[in-house]
């Protein structure tokens, strides 16, 4: 039976996705298997109430065929949320780096779709969410005072560097997470967009590791200072992370030093993790009551108010 936890970061593949991987003969077997059935199913296991569909990593080809497939995808992500009422919310994929497709979509998806927000990737063509490019996306964002979730991917610039002994999800993808959130600290994007509710997947990548470093950049540079409004620790305690993939004690601990409690939200990360996982992992962390009550639910129900009926 549903419980009361709400999962920020978890995958569906779309007919249209799918079709489209078997094609280019892509995507792993978690992806390529993945069945509304199995979701369920998870979510009963782990007490999940209302789980959050993202769709990554749709954007490869044409960029007429990448418009139609995403259009395809969030129509498909919608029907799951309007037939199973309150166990779903949609983050809508973009066609990206296709601006101008992305901000007909925008359009769309908040429009009629009824999007809970957008989810996006770390990079697009070796430039990471921060680059003046995607601008005009992020001000759109800003202007509805959306959610963006983002995902990780490996960049162009360093996909399979170590295959195949270590996977690109191991190494490179929280990588380009804190490459994301760089370009956008230190881009400006974040002093100009502060409207945007962006959720970091698996715990801001290498963040917290570098955050030391995030703090002296402007001192060592002060061509960096108008970028930037408070001090950079500052900056990334506005932004929230999910724990998919991160809820290991070190890295969880590290997180929870690095923002507090309150920006921190529940994810799985399926069809590649479950809910179990994670709530065992948080739940013998050791933290309070009110601390794992926003964690698990709270803090999404704050971003997302509809998820509170």
């Amino acid at each position: 039976m549903p419980g009361r936890i709400v999962d920020v970061h978890h995958h569906v593949t779309p007919p249209a996705r799918l079709a489209d991987m078997l094609a280019r003969k892509v995507g792993e077997k978690p992806t390529l298997e993945w069945t509304l059935d199995k979701s369920l199913a998870m979510m009963d296991r782990g007490g999940i109430e209302t789980t959050m569909i993202s769709i990554p990593n749709v954007y490869q080809g044409d960029r007429a065929v990448i418009r139609a497939l995403v259009r395809s995808c969030n129509e498909f992500a919608a029907k799951i949320v309007a037939d199973h009422p309150g166990r779903f919310g949609l983050f809508a994929c973009l066609p990206l780096p296709d601006v101008d497709g992305a901000l007909a979509e925008i359009e769309h998806v908040f429009a009629h779709l009824k999007a809970d927000g957008v989810g996006i990737m770390t990079s697009y063509e070796n430039r990471w969410l921060g680059d003046p490019a995607f601008a005009p996306v992020l001000d759109e964002l800003n202007r509805r005072k959306a959610v963006a979730f983002v995902h990780p991917l490996a960049a162009d610039c360093c996909r399979g560097i170590q295959a195949p002994t270590v996977s690109d999800a191991t190494i490179e993808y929280g990588t380009d997470t804190t490459r994301a959130i760089a370009s956008i600290v230190f881009g400006g994007a974040a002093k100009r967009c502060p409207d945007i509710k962006f959720i970091f997947s698996h715990a801001g990548g290498t963040l917290t590791s570098v955050i030391e470093r995030f703090v002296l950049l402007p001192r060592m540079r002060p061509s960096l200072q108008g970028a930037i409004v408070e001090s950079p620790e500052a900056m990334v305690r506005r932004f929230h992370y999910d724990i998919a993939q991160a809820s290991h004690g070190v890295t969880l601990g590290a997180l929870l030093r690095m923002v507090g409690a309150a920006q921190v939200l529940f994810g799985t990360d399926f069809p590649y993790r479950t809910a179990v996982e994670h709530s065992e992992a948080l739940k013998s962390f050791g933290l309070g009551a009110a601390d794992l009550a926003a964690i698990e639910r709270n803090n999404s129900v704050r971003l997302v108010p509809r998820l509170s009926s």
